[in-house]
């Protein structure tokens, strides 16, 4: 059975909730994703910053990103797959979340973030094709 576990990248880094959204960016071209999850203090997972949130919410806005603390833009209760979750469950997030990237939860430890990309590698191209449908659809 193939598990959220199995497909993940591991070592999911956060962005700390009390920094800034630049130092956020920065952390996302250092480490060359496009998203971060963003814990509290607790090492909680609060949200997922995405480089779309950086540029509209922020920069688009005319808001200073050295100023914008990342845990600004955590928006309710971040989305997130059981490491155990098998793959059915995965594609049924993503597709109702309209999300391409699940933070993966062990307890409630983040121990790393499926992607849209891995899901594509590790599953059949018809299944691959449903997510991405139900992602571009409104």
């Amino acid at each position: 059975m193939t598990t959220a576990r199995k497909i993940m990248t591991g070592n999911a880094e956060c962005v700390r909730a009390d920094e800034s959204v630049l130092d956020a960016a920065r952390k996302m071209t250092e480490l060359g994703v496009g998203a971060l999850p963003i814990c509290g203090t607790d090492d909680r997972l609060k949200g997922m910053l995405t480089d779309r949130d950086v540029v509209v919410k922020v920069l688009g806005a005319g808001k200073d990103p050295a100023e914008v603390k990342a845990g600004d833009l955590a928006q309710g209760e971040a989305v997130t797959i059981g490491a155990d979750d098998d793959a059915e469950e995965i594609l049924r997030t993503m597709s109702s979340h309209k999300v391409r990237r699940l933070p993966v939860i062990d307890g409630h430890r983040l121990i790393g973030i499926v992607a849209l990309a891995d899901v594509a590698r590790a599953l059949p191209d018809r299944a691959v094709g449903d997510v991405l449908e139900a992602l571009s659809t409104d």
